[in-house]
């Protein structure tokens, strides 16, 4: 028979410092499921002579990218597991659409902007990202507000895209 696990309970919430108390089945289906998102997002990303050519100064070495990417999708997971544990099953019902709303952005962005070459409609795509990823951490910090401090950098992050993305759609080098 297998053991239950007992949470320790802080104002009415979980606790998960302890690692041994981690739900690693439900940890690692999160994370499948975002790097499922990076993969197919990083597909279509493609580095070519466009962006090369449109590319602000401002903009990070490439290198930066896959890396700053790899921890905010791993941020993300950790946010979608809180999120899981803490919610009811009405609000697991709104994460998951929320978060594949999230994710659809995150793909479409990389489609409209690396594939298709069109800043501007990945602009006002990106603007829809920001608002989805706001939105995320308003939701999340009502479940569980560890797992909206994991979503900050990543609306800081998408806000900096949004940026270079603006300086693209204007042709600012």
């Amino acid at each position: 028979m297998a053991k239950k696990i007992k949470y320790k309970k802080t104002r009415g919430r979980e606790s998960f410092g302890d690692l041994s108390k981690v739900r690693w089945k439900l940890f690692i289906a999160c994370l499948i499921i975002v790097f499922v998102v990076a993969g197919i997002g990083s597909a279509y990303t493609q580095i070519d002579s466009w962006y090369e050519s449109v590319k602000p100064s401002i903009t990070p070495p490439n290198w930066v990218f896959p890396v700053v990417w790899t921890v905010l999708f791993y941020f993300i997971a950790v946010s979608m597991y809180y999120n899981w544990l803490g919610a009811n099953k009405r609000k697991k019902s709104k994460l998951i659409w929320y978060y594949g709303i999230n994710f659809f952005l995150n793909i479409l962005w990389s489609i409209l902007f690396f594939t298709l070459h069109k800043p501007a409609y990945a602009f006002f795509e990106i603007i829809l990202l920001l608002i989805s990823i706001a939105h995320l951490i308003v939701f999340s910090w009502k479940i569980k507000k560890e797992a909206s401090y994991f979503l900050i950098p990543y609306l800081i992050w998408v806000g900096f895209a949004s940026i270079l993305n603006y300086l693209v759609m204007k042709g600012v080098r």
